[in-house]
């Protein structure tokens, strides 16, 4: 028997799912371990392995393929626990990281001030040297001072450097020599050229994802390694892939090379489980997807069928954080999880997160769980949770600790736990309906007509108010729900991107130009396919994009382009309508009479992995009601509520609100004036009321 195993580690928990030869999921749960996240991916494997009624070290040793998400890179970009890192930079332009893009969330606020560069001033080297827009040497390069500043950088307790030069996507020869330098005078030094990691116009934009990518490799270039020998030490000899930010994976030894496409890679893999169950039940196009965790809310959205990417994926704060600018998945997260503390303001209004308790300590509930509310400890007083029966019996809960916790809020608020409960539930739903609208109605997509999936632990919650509040019809939360993210890797293929400049438009188009910025990406594409071992006997596609824009606009559009091949021609009048048609879907209006500027061209590489297809749980023989207790709906008050084991379900057994399904891994609530029935591919189908 062969498996294949992936795991996502998020803020509070570790999931891994299980896929046998047949195509079964099993899934598994564990508390994540921050501190070696090892011991909780062993944790989650062993807790499904034992559903299997198998040891963690055999499905290990008799694994195929092992894929994993980490936050690893996320956390340590936030928390600015990488690397020491320098910067080389065109000199005259030292300010490129402080000044940003100079937005801010508030354009009258003048108080705030910029925040602090993700390199300080102190590491940034202004090296002499200057290339034209046409790629010509406007200043021959500073060999001499770029000596100078390779030799200083260990005294500096440098460990990796970003070298960002003014048209280098042009003419890369000047990043390049500095590369032979800092490998000649300073050899045990990272470093990443911006040509080769971002090749893109915009100086600050490739400047950030240069740094980032350097001050993440000595800490994840470790982090991998140490992954590796654990698996390794357990018998593990399968292919070993991480998930990246482009919504694929890629094997250990080439992510390793450029670790920036390892953040925010988790949440990348939610729209693909999403795009599988949602194509199971529906021939609907336009998903929303929402992932519940224990620490954020994340929503992304599929339309027609394709998964929604931006270079817009700030990590901290938008405009004052730092802006990964890489294509990526488009996903939007809020602190809206389970974990998310409830605390009172000093105006005395109640707020939920964006602080959460994360699995250590955690809600106040867990075992050894803190002293503040949270979300989950309001699910457990509102009776949604069952104490003796969270993730089917494995953990027991404190309901007095969560009894308490909340009590401290509901005393400076004057009201009953219970009601405050119920106001710290409605105020997590008012933040992730404010999300989904954000990705949704203020870009075009109208909810009502979109069918919504929701993952996550804790989706199940809420998943019917937020539904409801948001007019979706049909609305999936599949079994699997509470790993989504894994499960998303299940369904996912080795994806990587390579990018190129070639400016050119729509009233002077130039083939050649296009041609030979195509080809760059498609040979450096081909360089990483040579060294892929799992791609030597898997089918290989190659996807063409371009960014592109109305002239004087300030912002591009990438625009997809299916049908077209490397080898085939490529037209201005074909480019340019479909320019127009991806305008106006995006923004509802087109300029058929405008000029359309071409700016960089993306080629991305698709290798698909072998997999049966994927089965739904199977149900069990015993019956579904477990028991009835009393739990509180807004407007309503204590309710009496049946509790049915989800496992138990018939297939099309339609379950009447109010009602709570307890499935291994998550729990829905199904609130009054609402139903929900598994449907025969795995999936829970609500229907809602007005």
């Amino acid at each position: 028997m062969s498996y294949v195993i992936t795991i996502d580690t998020g803020g509070t928990f570790t999931d891994a799912v299980i896929q046998d030869e047949a195509g079964r999921l099993t899934i598994g749960k564990a508390l994540t371990t921050p501190k070696r996240a090892f011991e909780g991916m062993y944790g989650a494997i062993s807790a499904s392995a034992r559903l299997l009624d198998l040891t963690p070290e055999h499905v290990i040793r008799h694994a195929s393929r092992l894929i994993f998400g980490t936050t690893r890179a996320t956390n340590a970009i936030v928390t600015r626990s990488t690397a020491r890192t320098a910067f080389f930079v065109t000199a005259g332009f030292p300010d490129i990281l402080y000044l940003r893009e100079g937005g801010k969330m508030d354009a009258h606020d003048f108080r705030t001030p910029f925040a602090e560069p993700y390199v300080p001033r102190r590491l940034t080297f202004e090296i002499k040297e200057r290339m034209n827009a046409e790629g010509g040497v406007e200043t021959a390069l500073d060999e001499a001072g770029a000596i100078t500043a390779a030799r200083t950088l260990a005294d500096l307790g440098v460990e990796a450097v970003g070298v960002c030069f003014l048209w280098s996507i042009v003419n890369p020869a000047h990043e390049q020599r500095v590369a032979q330098i800092l490998k000649e005078h300073a050899p045990n030094v990272a470093v990443t050229l911006s040509h080769e990691i971002l090749p893109i116009p915009r100086e600050y934009r490739r400047a950030s994802a240069t740094v980032l990518d350097a001050s993440l490799k000595p800490v994840m270039q470790k982090f991998l390694e140490d992954m590796a020998a654990d698996l390794g030490q357990l018998g593990f000899s399968g292919d070993l892939l991480v998930s990246t930010t482009v919504g694929g994976c890629m094997e250990v030894t080439s992510a390793a090379r450029r670790p920036v496409h390892l953040a925010k890679s988790g949440p990348a893999m939610v729209p693909l489980a999403a795009r599988e169950y949602a194509g199971r039940v529906t021939s609907n196009g336009d998903v929303i997807i929402c992932d519940t965790g224990g620490t954020t809310f994340d929503v992304g959205l599929i339309r027609d069928r394709e998964v929604v990417r931006t270079r817009e994926t700030w990590l901290g704060p938008r405009y004052t954080g730092e802006l990964l600018a890489l294509s990526s998945v488009d996903i939007r997260s809020v602190g809206a999880g389970g974990g998310s503390i409830a605390w009172v303001d000093d105006g005395g209004l109640l707020r939920v997160g964006p602080q959460s308790a994360g699995s250590v300590p955690g809600p106040a509930c867990y075992p050894s769980g803190g002293i503040l509310p949270t979300v989950t400890d309001a699910a457990v007083v509102a009776g949604y949770i069952d104490p003796h029966l969270f993730l089917g019996g494995r953990i027991t809960l404190n309901a007095d600790a969560a009894w308490t916790a909340v009590a401290t809020v509901a005393n400076r608020l004057s009201l009953s736990p219970e009601e405050t409960a119920l106001a710290i539930l409605t105020i997590a739903d008012e933040t992730m309906i404010s999300a989904i609208q954000d990705i949704t109605v203020s870009e075009g997509v109208d909810p009502r007509q979109s069918v919504f999936v929701a993952g996550g632990g804790a989706a199940g919650l809420n998943i019917a108010s937020v539904a409801r509040a948001l007019g979706c019809k049909t609305v999936l939360l599949p079994q699997t729900a509470s790993a989504l993210s894994a499960c998303g890797m299940q369904f996912s293929d080795v994806v990587a991107e390579e990018a190129a400049s070639g400016i050119t438009s729509s009233d002077a188009f130039n083939e050649t130009v296009v041609r030979q910025a195509l080809s760059r990406a498609h040979s450096a594409l081909e360089t990483l396919r040579s060294g892929l071992k799992i791609a030597r006997d898997a089918i290989c596609s190659f996807e063409i994009a371009v960014d592109a824009r109305y002239r004087a606009q300030i912002w591009e559009l990438e625009v997809p382009l299916p049908g077209f091949s490397l080898a085939g021609e490529f037209k201005a009048a074909e480019l340019t309508q479909r320019f127009h048609k991806a305008h106006e879907r995006t923004f509802g209006v087109e300029d058929l009479n405008g000029i359309v500027e071409f700016l960089t061209w993306k080629v991305r590489l698709r290798v698909a992995l072998p997999r049966p297809a994927a089965k739904p749980i199977a149900t069990e023989e015993c019956s579904a009601l477990l028991k009835r207790k009393g739990t509180y709906f807004p407007g309503r008050g204590l309710v009496d509520t049946p509790f049915y084991n989800g496992p138990a379900l018939r297939p099309d057994m339609e379950v009447s609100g109010p009602a709570v399904i307890l499935e291994p891994t998550t729990t829905i609530v199904v609130p009054p004036k609402a139903s929900a029935y598994l449907s025969p591919t795995g999936s829970y189908l609500l229907k809602l009321e007005r």
